[in-house]
């Protein structure tokens, strides 16, 4: 092939469908000037240009990059601020946003332990009951731990005898975390703090003590950019600093690896998953806490990255693992330790629906699965027999089942688009449930409709998606702009779920349709396999496909639909707008992994190679190069406007990303329509984002969606 420049039109053939080639467009606003090195690389004989390299650098450390994103965030802000909706769907995001939301209740000791939010908090708080009908009292209160709001409480885990929880602190949206641990009786932290936490469990070991996994320190400066190896399983024992922390497992000999721990209910066994990538390909190392004496002996119980295994709980000596081993839509089985020569034993076959997850509550087997992206929820015996379906509210998800054997107690929330989570209690013995939580809401949830359709993509695969509107545009037929979401990647099941965004949305007059993409999980390992590595393309071709289904069938007209996707979803939409850029009218491309070139040389890329494939080798390089949105920007095609979102503490997606994408879309010739970016400060890939910025950037990327594809809510 020939050297191709970014920003010029591909010199390989089109996807199908794609317009051919025009004449120059004009240009768009008067962006801030970048600057453009000469930088070309040769790989497998083809040359290569990346003029903006630069832009990877750290934003926290290079002032040039510094001043790029302040010039770039100056003209976005001054463009959304004369977005006519602007303050509209701001007024609407926070509004419904303004609520009291509660976190699933874990009892531990006789007491519960759930998150709270009373509405526009910026970050939830921990709080505490004494039995299931006390006193709420307040443990953990991140708001006081800084004066912006971004520092947030990740996650949490109370002692078995509830006296002691470890909790970890996300500061500023990064993916690192500190661990730390409060007594509950006094509500006062203890002096323990653990660093260098990454992609970590917590779990107790007795009262005294838990497990956790961590990384090296990294080096001076590359906290937020240098790519991470050898996690490694350590115990901290309460009281003692983290420089004698016991090492658990590590594996020098592989530093790719990563290491998680979990324990059984009843204490028994600390059961290790390892993992190379994204993929869900583990291995299991198992610990008998009762008899191990000082030492840590590990027993390998899984050996090969082959299969997904999930652990749900032991039982005596019996352990029991939900696997897709020789079952892509996964089967649970069982194994007892105790034998000589354990051997695993199917417990419930592999079915129609995906399972999802599974946990033991009292004596039985509590199944959580997929029947086309929506949840269904059944129990049976612990041998498998006597199953029971629990009764949902329609199409929507649960989650949550969490218990242990002995006691039938579990709590689950319930959510759908139009219906934000009711958290309920499940005695699973009798199968009575009753009301927790529930919301009080700003608006009527029957008058809006969750439809589900299929369409047909590219090479003939039915591909499901959800379509909601109002009740009145429903019956109405009318077709109205549309907000289309996708993701399609890691295994990852897109489920209908609630958010005060898209509601904002729906208010406004629009549609807003998920489409279940192939790469995801909600048919298993083949419809995961189907969209991943040298099959990438599959997951554009249904997301198309989905588009012209929508405009075909009158959901929404020509010139009406807007397309957004976060992280591999950013991908997704970078991708699609290269390949059909007369399809949409706009798109939102957030915290999107935009150079496919290069993205396993920064933090967790590394892991990514399972979707993705690996750049260094050739084959994978040519197909990650055909659709890689950075390398692939047409001149002389008119593109739809363009809002990318990023954030500068993104260290899963770095913002170089983002910022490489916007420079060469900025270059190119692609229309007179604007192709912005935003970039967040205090802020990483998503968690932890403090109420506040998420109102904020809703109504930011919902005013801009909405005005370039014609939506104009009733003011």
């Amino acid at each position: 092939m020939a050297a191709v420049a970014v920003g010029s039109a591909l010199a390989q053939p089109q996807p199908a469908g794609a317009p051919a080639v025009s004449a120059p467009v004009p240009a768009g606003p008067a962006y801030p000037a970048t600057r453009r090195d000469s930088l070309t690389e040769t790989h497998f004989g083809e040359s290569v240009a990346d003029p903006y390299r630069w832009l990877e650098q750290d934003v926290r450390t290079a002032p040039e990059v510094a001043a790029w994103v302040e010039q770039q965030n100056a003209l976005t802000h001054a463009q959304l601020a004369q977005l006519p909706a602007r303050a509209w769907f701001g007024g609407q995001i926070k509004a419904l946003m303004d609520y009291a939301r509660y976190g699933l209740p874990v009892r531990a000791g006789g007491r519960y332990f759930y998150t709270y939010n009373s509405g526009l908090m910026n970050q939830a708080q921990l709080l505490v009951r004494e039995g299931l009908t006390g006193t709420p009292r307040l443990l953990l209160d991140p708001a006081s731990w800084a004066a912006d709001g971004a520092t947030a409480l990740d996650g949490w885990t109370p002692s078995k005898d509830g006296k002691r929880l470890v909790y970890s602190v996300q500061d500023g949206g990064s993916d690192w975390r500190s661990l730390r641990v409060l007594d509950v009786n006094t509500g006062k932290p203890l002096a323990d703090e653990l660093r260098w936490v990454k992609f970590s469990g917590m779990a107790w070991v007795g009262n005294d003590g838990f497990l956790y996994s961590r990384y090296p320190e990294p080096a001076k400066g590359q906290d937020f950019q240098a790519r991470n190896y050898n996690h490694a399983v350590y115990y901290h024992r309460i009281g003692t600093p983290q420089s004698v922390d016991q090492l658990v497992l590590s594996t020098p000999d592989q530093p790719a690896t990563n290491h998680s721990a979990g324990v059984t209910s009843d204490g028994h066994y600390a059961v290790i998953i390892s993992s190379v990538g994204t993929d869900n390909r583990f291995e299991l190392r198992v610990i008998d806490l009762k008899g191990r004496g000082k030492g840590w002996p590990v027993r390998q119980l899984v050996s090969g990255f082959d299969h997904d295994w999930r652990l749900i709980d032991s039982v005596g000596t019996r352990l029991w693992f939900v696997t897709n081993k020789d079952a892509p839509r996964r089967r649970v089985v069982s194994i007892d330790l105790a034998e000589t020569t354990p051997q695993w034993r199917e417990v419930v076959p592999q079915r129609a629906e995906t399972l999802e997850d599974a946990s033991i509550v009292g004596d039985r087997l509590v199944l959580g699965m997929l029947r086309d992206a929506a949840s269904i929820v059944e129990t049976r015996a612990l041998d498998g027999s006597a199953p029971a379906e629990i009764k949902l509210g329609g199409i929507g998800t649960a989650g949550g089942f969490g218990g242990e054997p002995g006691n039938t107690e579990t709590f689950y929330a319930f959510t759908s688009f139009n219906r934000p989570a009711t958290i309920y209690r499940l005695d699973v013995a009798s199968g009575q449930a009753s009301v927790f939580a529930a919301p009080q809401l700003a608006f009527n949830p029957d008058d809006f409709v969750v439809e589900q359709r299929f369409f047909t993509s590219r090479d003939g695969t039915r591909v499901p998606m959800f379509i909601v509107r109002s009740r009145a545009i429903a019956t109405s037929g009318k077709p109205v702009p549309t907000l289309l979401y996708g993701y399609g990647g890691f295994d990852i099941s897109l489920t209908p779920t609630f958010s005060a965004t898209n509601m904002a949305w729906l208010r406004a007059g629009g549609a807003y349709v998920m489409a279940n993409l192939r790469g995801g999980g909600e048919y298993g390992a083949a419809w995961h396999d189907a969209g991943r590595r040298l099959h990438k393309q599959n997951v554009f071709d249904d997301f198309i496909a989905a588009g012209e289904y929508l405009i075909a069938h009158g959901f929404t007209p020509r010139g009406g639909l807007a397309v957004q996707g976060r992280s591999n979803g950013g991908l997704l939409v970078g991708a699609v707008v290269n390949q059909r850029p007369d399809l949409f009218a706009a798109a939102n491309p957030g915290v999107g992994v935009m150079d496919m070139l290069r993205f396993d040389q920064f933090t967790a890329g590394r892991y990514w190679v399972d979707d993705y494939g690996y750049p260094d080798k050739e084959a994978d390089w040519r197909y990650l190069r055909t659709y890689s949105p950075y390398h692939n920007i047409r001149s002389g095609l008119d593109y739809p406007a363009v809002l990318v979102t990023t954030a500068d503490t993104d260290d899963r997606v770095v913002p170089g990303h983002s910022f490489k994408y916007t420079a060469a879309l900025q270059a190119a010739s692609v229309g007179a329509k604007p192709h912005l970016i935003r970039i967040e400060t205090r802020a990483g890939h998503g968690a932890g984002k403090p109420t506040g910025k998420v109102i904020e950037e809703g109504a930011d990327v919902l005013a801009f969606l909405a005005h370039y594809s014609g939506l104009t809510p009733a003011q």
